[in-house]
Protein backbone atom coordinates (compact mmCIF):
# COMPACT_ATOMS: atom_id res chain seq x y z
CA UNK A 1 0.00 0.00 0.00
CA UNK A 2 3.10 2.48 0.49
CA UNK A 3 3.59 2.54 -2.85
CA UNK A 4 0.52 3.47 -4.02
CA UNK A 5 -1.13 7.08 -4.64
CA UNK A 6 -3.28 7.47 -0.96
CA UNK A 7 -6.46 9.18 -1.37
CA UNK A 8 -8.03 9.76 2.35
CA UNK A 9 -11.80 8.47 2.46
CA UNK A 10 -13.16 12.17 3.29
CA UNK A 11 -11.98 13.34 -0.03
CA UNK A 12 -14.72 11.33 -1.38
CA UNK A 13 -17.47 11.44 1.21
CA UNK A 14 -19.61 8.19 1.77
CA UNK A 15 -21.71 8.92 -1.61
CA UNK A 16 -18.60 9.49 -3.58
CA UNK A 17 -16.56 6.81 -2.07
CA UNK A 18 -19.70 4.38 -2.72
CA UNK A 19 -20.29 5.60 -6.47
CA UNK A 20 -16.04 4.88 -6.70
CA UNK A 21 -16.01 1.74 -5.25
CA UNK A 22 -19.01 0.23 -7.50
CA UNK A 23 -18.62 1.80 -10.68
CA UNK A 24 -17.40 -1.65 -12.27
CA UNK A 25 -20.43 -3.77 -10.88
CA UNK A 26 -22.36 -5.27 -12.96
CA UNK A 27 -25.60 -7.61 -12.53
CA UNK A 28 -25.04 -10.67 -14.64
CA UNK A 29 -28.23 -12.61 -12.77
CA UNK A 30 -32.01 -13.34 -14.24
CA UNK A 31 -32.97 -12.48 -11.30
CA UNK A 32 -31.80 -9.51 -10.34
CA UNK A 33 -34.35 -6.30 -11.63
CA UNK A 34 -32.24 -3.83 -10.05
CA UNK A 35 -28.97 -3.57 -8.01
CA UNK A 36 -27.17 -0.76 -6.94
CA UNK A 37 -28.45 2.77 -7.44
CA UNK A 38 -31.92 2.84 -5.83
CA UNK A 39 -33.01 2.61 -2.86
CA UNK A 40 -33.39 -0.80 -2.57
CA UNK A 41 -32.71 -4.30 -4.89
CA UNK A 42 -35.36 -5.78 -6.65
CA UNK A 43 -34.98 -9.30 -6.92
CA UNK A 44 -37.74 -11.73 -8.66
CA UNK A 45 -37.03 -15.96 -8.07
CA UNK A 46 -38.73 -17.83 -10.70
CA UNK A 47 -41.99 -19.61 -10.18
CA UNK A 48 -41.99 -22.20 -7.35
CA UNK A 49 -38.63 -20.97 -6.13
CA UNK A 50 -38.47 -19.96 -2.35
CA UNK A 51 -35.65 -17.06 -1.46
CA UNK A 52 -32.87 -17.64 1.22
CA UNK A 53 -31.43 -15.07 2.96
CA UNK A 54 -28.23 -15.08 5.74
CA UNK A 55 -25.75 -12.28 7.21
CA UNK A 56 -22.66 -12.45 8.06
CA UNK A 57 -20.30 -10.14 9.77
CA UNK A 58 -16.72 -9.79 9.87
CA UNK A 59 -14.74 -7.46 12.60
CA UNK A 60 -10.90 -6.24 11.78
CA UNK A 61 -8.87 -7.83 14.85
CA UNK A 62 -11.20 -10.68 15.81
CA UNK A 63 -11.98 -12.37 12.32
CA UNK A 64 -9.10 -11.30 10.48
CA UNK A 65 -5.41 -9.52 10.93
CA UNK A 66 -4.60 -7.16 8.07
CA UNK A 67 -1.41 -7.13 8.96
CA UNK A 68 -1.01 -10.74 7.12
CA UNK A 69 -4.50 -10.73 5.43
CA UNK A 70 -4.40 -8.87 1.68
CA UNK A 71 -7.69 -6.66 1.12
CA UNK A 72 -8.55 -8.74 -1.96
CA UNK A 73 -8.51 -11.38 -0.52
CA UNK A 74 -10.63 -11.18 2.06
CA UNK A 75 -12.98 -9.67 -0.07
CA UNK A 76 -13.08 -12.71 -1.82
CA UNK A 77 -13.07 -14.50 1.61
CA UNK A 78 -16.11 -12.68 3.26
CA UNK A 79 -18.33 -13.40 -0.30
CA UNK A 80 -17.54 -17.03 0.53
CA UNK A 81 -18.49 -16.79 4.04
CA UNK A 82 -21.88 -15.20 2.82
CA UNK A 83 -22.91 -17.96 0.31
CA UNK A 84 -21.44 -21.11 1.88
CA UNK A 85 -24.90 -20.60 4.27
CA UNK A 86 -26.88 -20.30 1.29
CA UNK A 87 -24.88 -23.81 0.14
CA UNK A 88 -25.20 -25.22 2.75
CA UNK A 89 -29.09 -25.24 2.45
CA UNK A 90 -28.89 -26.95 -0.40
CA UNK A 91 -29.54 -23.92 -2.73
CA UNK A 92 -27.70 -21.61 -5.09
CA UNK A 93 -26.55 -18.01 -4.18
CA UNK A 94 -27.81 -15.07 -6.19
CA UNK A 95 -27.11 -11.68 -4.80
CA UNK A 96 -25.11 -10.49 -2.41
CA UNK A 97 -25.27 -6.91 -0.41
CA UNK A 98 -22.10 -5.66 1.31
CA UNK A 99 -21.39 -3.30 4.03
CA UNK A 100 -18.86 -1.66 5.45
CA UNK A 101 -17.37 0.47 8.68
CA UNK A 102 -14.31 1.89 7.34
CA UNK A 103 -11.78 4.18 9.72
CA UNK A 104 -9.96 6.90 8.43
CA UNK A 105 -6.53 4.60 8.93
CA UNK A 106 -7.80 3.21 5.25
CA UNK A 107 -7.20 4.98 2.30
CA UNK A 108 -9.79 4.35 -0.89
CA UNK A 109 -7.22 2.64 -2.42
CA UNK A 110 -7.39 -0.22 0.10
CA UNK A 111 -11.00 -0.10 0.16
CA UNK A 112 -10.37 -0.75 -3.79
CA UNK A 113 -8.64 -3.59 -3.61
CA UNK A 114 -10.88 -4.92 -0.78
CA UNK A 115 -13.91 -4.37 -3.95
CA UNK A 116 -11.67 -5.76 -6.65
CA UNK A 117 -11.79 -9.27 -4.42
CA UNK A 118 -15.45 -8.76 -3.50
CA UNK A 119 -15.76 -8.37 -7.14
CA UNK A 120 -14.04 -11.18 -8.53
CA UNK A 121 -15.94 -13.72 -6.08
CA UNK A 122 -19.11 -12.53 -7.71
CA UNK A 123 -18.20 -13.10 -11.17
CA UNK A 124 -16.56 -16.38 -10.59
CA UNK A 125 -20.00 -17.40 -8.81
CA UNK A 126 -22.00 -15.69 -10.97
CA UNK A 127 -23.40 -13.70 -8.37
CA UNK A 128 -24.76 -9.96 -8.14
CA UNK A 129 -23.90 -7.16 -5.53
CA UNK A 130 -26.96 -5.22 -5.37
CA UNK A 131 -26.54 -3.23 -2.59
CA UNK A 132 -24.57 -2.47 0.88
CA UNK A 133 -24.02 0.74 3.02
CA UNK A 134 -20.61 2.47 4.35
CA UNK A 135 -19.97 4.29 7.83
CA UNK A 136 -17.79 5.49 9.74
CA UNK A 137 -15.87 3.22 12.33
CA UNK A 138 -14.69 3.81 15.31
CA UNK A 139 -12.94 -0.02 16.05
CA UNK A 140 -11.06 -0.82 12.65
CA UNK A 141 -12.80 -2.59 9.39
CA UNK A 142 -16.14 -4.44 10.08
CA UNK A 143 -17.57 -5.94 7.35
CA UNK A 144 -21.69 -7.18 6.85
CA UNK A 145 -22.25 -9.64 4.14
CA UNK A 146 -25.74 -10.46 3.33
CA UNK A 147 -26.10 -13.25 0.85
CA UNK A 148 -29.47 -14.13 -1.03
CA UNK A 149 -30.07 -17.71 -2.70
CA UNK A 150 -33.29 -19.72 -4.39
CA UNK A 151 -34.14 -23.10 -4.22
CA UNK A 152 -37.51 -25.35 -5.13
CA UNK A 153 -39.11 -25.22 -1.44
CA UNK A 154 -38.72 -29.34 -1.88
CA UNK A 155 -34.99 -29.14 -2.15
CA UNK A 156 -34.10 -27.45 0.59
CA UNK A 157 -31.78 -28.76 3.12
CA UNK A 158 -32.45 -28.15 6.71
CA UNK A 159 -30.43 -29.30 9.50
CA UNK A 160 -33.34 -31.10 11.38
CA UNK A 161 -33.84 -33.75 8.77
CA UNK A 162 -31.30 -36.37 9.26
CA UNK A 163 -32.54 -39.92 9.95
CA UNK A 164 -31.49 -43.14 11.58
CA UNK A 165 -29.11 -44.74 9.31
CA UNK A 166 -28.61 -42.25 6.96
CA UNK A 167 -24.69 -41.86 5.59
CA UNK A 168 -22.77 -38.54 6.65
CA UNK A 169 -20.92 -37.49 4.09
CA UNK A 170 -18.62 -34.78 3.81
CA UNK A 171 -17.17 -32.55 0.96
CA UNK A 172 -12.93 -31.62 0.30
CA UNK A 173 -10.87 -32.17 2.98
CA UNK A 174 -10.67 -30.75 6.96
CA UNK A 175 -8.14 -28.71 9.02
CA UNK A 176 -6.24 -26.99 6.21
CA UNK A 177 -7.42 -23.26 6.77
CA UNK A 178 -6.63 -24.17 10.47
CA UNK A 179 -3.41 -24.68 9.85
CA UNK A 180 -2.70 -21.85 7.34
CA UNK A 181 -3.46 -19.32 10.00
CA UNK A 182 -1.21 -20.88 12.52
CA UNK A 183 1.20 -20.37 9.68
CA UNK A 184 0.55 -16.90 9.09
CA UNK A 185 0.33 -16.58 13.54
CA UNK A 186 3.66 -18.09 13.65
CA UNK A 187 5.23 -16.27 11.16
CA UNK A 188 4.30 -12.93 12.19
CA UNK A 189 5.26 -13.15 15.45
CA UNK A 190 8.95 -14.32 14.54
CA UNK A 191 9.19 -11.45 12.06
CA UNK A 192 7.75 -8.96 14.33
CA UNK A 193 10.35 -6.12 14.38
CA UNK A 194 12.48 -7.06 10.86
CA UNK A 195 12.88 -4.38 8.92
CA UNK A 196 12.69 -6.42 6.00
CA UNK A 197 10.35 -9.54 6.52
CA UNK A 198 10.98 -12.96 4.42
CA UNK A 199 7.79 -15.26 5.78
CA UNK A 200 8.59 -18.68 5.78
CA UNK A 201 6.24 -20.02 3.61
CA UNK A 202 7.27 -22.55 0.77
CA UNK A 203 5.93 -26.10 0.65
CA UNK A 204 2.63 -24.62 2.64
CA UNK A 205 0.96 -23.05 -0.47
CA UNK A 206 -2.41 -25.03 -0.09
CA UNK A 207 -2.86 -23.82 3.61
CA UNK A 208 -2.62 -20.29 2.99
CA UNK A 209 -5.23 -20.45 0.29
CA UNK A 210 -7.42 -22.51 1.80
CA UNK A 211 -7.51 -19.69 4.86
CA UNK A 212 -6.95 -16.99 3.01
CA UNK A 213 -8.97 -17.93 -0.28
CA UNK A 214 -11.24 -20.17 0.45
CA UNK A 215 -13.85 -21.21 -2.44
CA UNK A 216 -17.42 -21.96 -1.83
CA UNK A 217 -18.63 -25.19 -2.91
CA UNK A 218 -20.97 -24.25 -5.54
CA UNK A 219 -19.66 -27.34 -7.34
CA UNK A 220 -21.24 -29.61 -4.57
CA UNK A 221 -24.76 -28.27 -5.10
CA UNK A 222 -24.67 -28.45 -8.65
CA UNK A 223 -23.45 -31.26 -8.55
CA UNK A 224 -26.36 -32.77 -6.39
CA UNK A 225 -29.14 -31.23 -8.67
CA UNK A 226 -28.04 -32.79 -11.53
CA UNK A 227 -27.35 -36.10 -9.71
CA UNK A 228 -31.02 -35.86 -8.23
CA UNK A 229 -29.74 -36.32 -4.82
CA UNK A 230 -31.65 -34.08 -2.39
CA UNK A 231 -29.84 -34.35 1.42
CA UNK A 232 -31.33 -35.02 4.55
CA UNK A 233 -30.26 -32.63 6.23
CA UNK A 234 -26.84 -30.19 5.55
CA UNK A 235 -24.32 -27.80 7.00
CA UNK A 236 -21.17 -25.78 6.46
CA UNK A 237 -18.05 -26.53 8.24
CA UNK A 238 -17.03 -23.05 9.97
CA UNK A 239 -17.08 -24.11 13.67
CA UNK A 240 -14.94 -27.38 12.84
CA UNK A 241 -16.41 -31.23 12.18
CA UNK A 242 -16.81 -31.39 15.97
CA UNK A 243 -18.98 -28.15 16.33
CA UNK A 244 -21.03 -28.29 13.18
CA UNK A 245 -21.72 -32.28 13.37
CA UNK A 246 -23.18 -31.72 17.01
CA UNK A 247 -25.24 -28.69 15.83
CA UNK A 248 -26.90 -30.90 13.17
CA UNK A 249 -27.42 -33.67 14.88
CA UNK A 250 -28.97 -31.99 17.76
CA UNK A 251 -31.43 -29.96 15.37
CA UNK A 252 -31.79 -33.56 13.31
CA UNK A 253 -32.41 -35.61 17.57
CA UNK A 254 -30.13 -37.97 16.54
CA UNK A 255 -26.31 -39.24 17.33
CA UNK A 256 -23.89 -40.26 14.83
CA UNK A 257 -20.56 -41.87 14.58
CA UNK A 258 -17.90 -40.81 12.36
CA UNK A 259 -14.61 -42.73 11.86
CA UNK A 260 -11.15 -41.18 12.10
CA UNK A 261 -9.85 -43.41 8.96
CA UNK A 262 -11.84 -41.95 6.90
CA UNK A 263 -11.73 -38.20 7.44
CA UNK A 264 -9.75 -36.91 4.51
CA UNK A 265 -6.78 -34.80 5.81
CA UNK A 266 -4.39 -32.43 3.54
CA UNK A 267 -0.60 -34.07 2.82
CA UNK A 268 0.35 -30.45 3.79
CA UNK A 269 -1.53 -30.26 6.79
CA UNK A 270 -0.07 -32.55 8.42
CA UNK A 271 2.82 -31.56 7.85
CA UNK A 272 2.53 -28.79 9.19
CA UNK A 273 1.16 -30.23 12.24
CA UNK A 274 4.21 -32.45 12.85
CA UNK A 275 6.13 -29.27 12.36
CA UNK A 276 4.28 -27.44 14.99
CA UNK A 277 3.81 -30.19 17.21
CA UNK A 278 0.06 -30.65 16.78
CA UNK A 279 -2.73 -33.41 15.97
CA UNK A 280 -3.67 -32.61 13.00
CA UNK A 281 -7.19 -34.80 13.63
CA UNK A 282 -7.40 -31.85 16.30
CA UNK A 283 -7.32 -29.63 13.72
CA UNK A 284 -9.38 -31.13 11.24
CA UNK A 285 -12.14 -32.23 14.27
CA UNK A 286 -12.11 -28.30 15.34
CA UNK A 287 -10.42 -25.95 13.50
CA UNK A 288 -12.61 -24.65 11.34
CA UNK A 289 -13.47 -22.22 8.60
CA UNK A 290 -13.36 -24.65 6.18
CA UNK A 291 -16.17 -24.07 3.91
CA UNK A 292 -16.86 -27.63 3.27
CA UNK A 293 -20.09 -29.43 3.20
CA UNK A 294 -21.42 -32.10 5.27
CA UNK A 295 -24.74 -33.71 4.42
CA UNK A 296 -27.01 -36.78 4.79
CA UNK A 297 -28.08 -38.92 2.70
CA UNK A 298 -30.21 -42.35 2.80
CA UNK A 299 -28.43 -45.35 2.77
CA UNK A 300 -29.84 -46.36 -0.19
CA UNK A 301 -28.33 -43.50 -2.11
CA UNK A 302 -24.70 -44.50 -0.84
CA UNK A 303 -23.38 -45.90 -4.37
CA UNK A 304 -24.76 -42.89 -5.83
CA UNK A 305 -23.54 -40.26 -3.55
CA UNK A 306 -20.13 -42.18 -4.14
CA UNK A 307 -19.97 -41.95 -7.89
CA UNK A 308 -19.97 -38.37 -7.44
CA UNK A 309 -16.23 -38.87 -6.79
CA UNK A 310 -15.92 -35.10 -4.83
CA UNK A 311 -17.50 -36.80 -1.63
CA UNK A 312 -16.64 -38.68 1.38
CA UNK A 313 -18.83 -41.77 3.11
CA UNK A 314 -17.66 -40.72 6.83
CA UNK A 315 -19.81 -42.28 9.16
CA UNK A 316 -23.72 -42.89 9.56
CA UNK A 317 -26.46 -41.40 11.95
CA UNK A 318 -27.62 -43.17 15.33
CA UNK A 319 -30.34 -42.76 17.87
CA UNK A 320 -29.92 -39.54 19.63
CA UNK A 321 -29.45 -41.76 23.37
CA UNK A 322 -26.34 -43.20 21.46
CA UNK A 323 -24.45 -40.07 21.11
CA UNK A 324 -21.91 -38.22 18.93
CA UNK A 325 -18.72 -40.54 18.60
CA UNK A 326 -15.32 -40.82 16.49
CA UNK A 327 -14.41 -43.91 16.53
CA UNK A 328 -10.41 -44.43 16.16
CA UNK A 329 -9.63 -47.91 14.06
CA UNK A 330 -8.79 -49.96 16.78
CA UNK A 331 -12.79 -49.45 17.75
CA UNK A 332 -12.42 -47.35 20.46
CA UNK A 333 -15.30 -44.65 20.71
CA UNK A 334 -13.95 -40.55 21.97
CA UNK A 335 -17.21 -39.00 22.34
CA UNK A 336 -17.02 -35.64 20.24
CA UNK A 337 -16.70 -31.82 21.54
CA UNK A 338 -18.27 -29.02 20.42
CA UNK A 339 -15.44 -26.53 21.30
CA UNK A 340 -14.75 -24.11 18.07
CA UNK A 341 -10.87 -23.29 17.68
CA UNK A 342 -8.68 -25.82 20.37
CA UNK A 343 -6.36 -23.45 22.12
CA UNK A 344 -4.85 -26.32 22.58
CA UNK A 345 -3.19 -26.73 19.48
CA UNK A 346 -1.85 -23.12 19.22
CA UNK A 347 1.83 -23.08 19.13
CA UNK A 348 3.89 -21.02 22.10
Amino acid sequence: MEQKKRTEIASLGQFGLIDRLTARIETRHATTLRGIGDDAAVIAPARGEAVLCTTDAFYEGIDFDLTYFPLKHLGYKVVTAGVSDILAMNALPAQITVSLGVSAKLPVEALEDLYEGIDFACREQGIDLVGGDTRASMTGLVITVTALGHARKDKIAYRDGAQQNDLICLTGNLGAAYMGLQLLERERRVLEGVAQPEPQFAGYEYLLEKYLKPRPRTDIVEMLREEKITPTSMIDLTDGLSSDLMQLCKASKCGARIYLERIPIARQTSALAEEMHADPVVAALNGGEDYELLFTVPLAMQEQVMRLGAVDVIGHITPASTGCYLVTPDGQDIALRAQGFPEGLRPE
